[in-house]
């Protein structure tokens, strides 16, 4: 009831209240009663506010239905709930198309059927793919994830039959990497005309403080042999001089230290009993050389082993012999400290491993070419460019690069110092000498003439001789410009190589030119980028085997597994951006179709599977 403005009351019909069911409802009919400004009667407020009441609590919350005991409970596809843009999908057609021929030499006929190679491939790269490395996790993935589910079909093998099977096609592993690599030229990723080289430092899975060191194994056994010497003089200076071979007996070995003790052992066993004290103290004194004899020999066979271990390397540790002390970029204690590990070798191109390479010294100029015949093994042919950092410009790459024709654009030393805007050379250095090339002689800044005197030749690690030109000025004492030329006694003398100036010189050339600048810009972000997205996005920065030929395959899944990441993030980028993908084919074509559909329902997808 509303009071009229004249007095009295007029009667209006109230909504039935009770037909709003939900609270929702109520607080939309509570906006659209439009009353009056005026006050409400006592009689009317009161009905209002009972109905409100009234109303509030008698809703009920729904829910939706849930009963996870129910007989079906997962839907007859199992991808139903996988995105059809997926990875999964991508590995599945991939394997598929791949030939595993020399997997099935690997099985045996007769016995309990193996798990299906093409399964456990699928499972260990996808595991790879998602940062699973482990056996145990992709164990627990194939029970619980309903990609993994999918992809092996239901099969669950168990983390020693994951091991086994990787350890099994450690050999064949690296040809499927190559058969991928191959397919990936052969649609359009790549080109293989190109490669980016670089490389890290992986550490290895061995105890960090297990080291052997070259020069104090070499230091141990020579005081070794000194002591044996001594010790063979003690005991019959006449074997001592018989047996002893080269130099002070420095050649012997610990089955000629242990055919002397046998002798030795031999001689007082048939030798008269002792009766005398002197006699029986003599003897004992025999037997305590002939022991220590043995446990020389047991020393020297340990330091010859070791040597033997490692090779031309200059350390190695207990638990990975294969493994060589290394310093790591992550240095947690910032002191330097060695780490054993690997120095691995990647060339890559549009961000796609095309080619990798472990090896156990830490310097880059020695890879090279061991990195190019490893490219040649598996492709049949060398790549028409090579791009490289200044770590790999050395006369023996040069030169190999040069007469396989290959286009080096690989850096210099001082390539960048060159390029500097305020860069001034030395005036006094070889390089900014003039140089007559008819009559082989340089010209120093006081116009002095240096001739030739002789040649200085010199051998890498690797072996290689390099030769270089010595020249010698006539005369520089009271030279004005001595001190500032030159500090040693006598006349300047200076060498050069004139094979690597002529190298640097083309190099020079290749990289200051335009195609030159653009590989100079693209190699920043090629095996870099790898190296970055390897061990932060996919967290693989140690090994996790023992031994060379184990951490290969290791690195051969990963490299599998990355290249197949990479081609589906550049299909589903190039899908969505609308750009030229790469020509249809039986492999690629579903796998970009398959990342092209439903691209604008996949927020819809998402939302289902959530």
């Amino acid at each position: 009831c509303f009071p009229e403005k004249q007095g009295g009351c007029i009667k209006i019909p109230i909504r039935p209240l009770f037909l709003i069911s939900s609270r929702k409802g109520l607080h939309r009919m509570k906006q659209s009663l439009d009353f009056p400004k005026p006050r409400l009667c006592p009689v009317t407020k009161v009905l209002y506010l009972y109905n409100i009441k009234f109303i509030y609590m008698s809703a009920k919350i729904h829910f939706r239905d849930y009963n996870p005991k129910q007989t079906v409970l997962f839907p007859q596809r199992l991808d139903k709930d996988i995105a059809g843009n997926d990875p999964v999908r991508v590995v599945d057609t991939v394997i598929d198309n791949l030939r595993l021929e020399q997997f099935h030499k690997l099985y045996k006929e007769r016995g309990r059927s193996p798990y299906h190679p093409k399964m456990m491939l699928k499972a260990v790269i996808y595991g790879y793919m998602n940062n699973l490395y482990s056996c145990r996790k992709i164990e627990s993935a194939l029970k619980r994830d309903i990609h993994f589910i999918w992809l092996a079909g239901y099969e669950r093998p168990d983390f020693n039959t994951i091991n086994r099977f990787r350890n099994r096609v450690k050999e064949e592993i690296n040809h499927i990497f190559t058969l991928l690599v191959i397919m990936l030229a052969e649609k359009g990723f790549i080109t293989l005309d190109v490669e980016y080289i670089d490389g890290t430092k992986i550490e290895s899975k061995a105890n960090r403080y297990t080291f052997v060191w070259r020069k104090s194994t070499e230091k141990n056994r020579v005081k070794l042999m000194a002591k044996i010497k001594a010790l063979l003089e003690q005991i019959d200076e006449a074997m001592a001089q018989e047996n002893a071979q080269g130099d002070n007996g420095q050649n012997f070995t610990p089955s000629d230290l242990m055919a002397i003790a046998d002798e030795l052992n031999r001689s007082l066993r048939e030798g008269p009993e002792p009766v005398t004290k002197e006699e029986k103290r003599h003897r004992k004194e025999k037997e305590r050389q002939v022991k220590q004899l043995k446990e020389h020999a047991g020393k020297l066979d340990e330091y010859d082993e070791k040597l033997r271990i490692l090779g031309d390397r200059n350390s190695y540790s207990k638990t990975d012999h294969d493994a060589t002390f290394m310093r790591m970029k992550e240095d947690a204690m910032n002191n330097g400290q060695t780490k054993p590990g690997y120095n691995l070798q990647i060339g890559t191109e549009n961000q796609f491993i095309l080619d990798f390479g472990l090896f156990q010294f830490p310097g880059d100029p020695f890879t090279m070419i061991p990195f190019f015949n490893s490219f040649a093994e598996r492709y049949h042919g060398l790549p028409d460019k090579a791009v490289a950092d200044s770590g790999y410009g050395s006369e023996e790459n040069y030169r190999f690069m040069e007469e396989a024709g290959i286009a080096a654009y690989v850096k210099y030393n001082w390539f960048h110092r060159e390029q500097r805007m305020h860069y001034e050379p030395n005036p006094f250095s070889p390089q900014s000498l003039y140089y007559n090339a008819e009559g082989d002689y340089y010209v120093c800044p006081m116009g002095q003439h240096m001739e030739r005197i002789g040649t200085a030749r010199s051998k890498t690690e690797n072996g290689y001789v390099t030769e270089s030109a010595r020249y010698k000025a006539r005369r520089c004492e009271g030279c004005p410009l001595r001190g500032s030329c030159f500090k040693a006694k006598g006349d300047r003398i200076i060498e050069v190589n004139h094979r690597l100036d002529e190298y640097r010189r083309k190099a020079r050339e290749r990289l200051t030119s335009e195609e030159g600048i653009r590989h100079r810009g693209r190699r920043c972000i090629e095996p870099e980028a790898v190296f970055g997205q390897m061990k932060y996005d996919m967290a693989y920065k140690r090994f996790r085997h023992f031994g060379m030929d184990k951490v290969k395959m290791d690195f051969a899944f990963f490299a599998i597994a990355f290249n197949i990441k990479k081609m589906c993030s550049t299909m589903a980028r190039r899908a969505i951006n609308g750009g030229n993908c790469p020509k249809q084919n039986p492999i690629t074509g579903i796998a970009i179709i398959l990342y092209a559909k439903n691209q604008k329902n996949e927020g819809n997808s998402q939302n289902m599977a959530a």
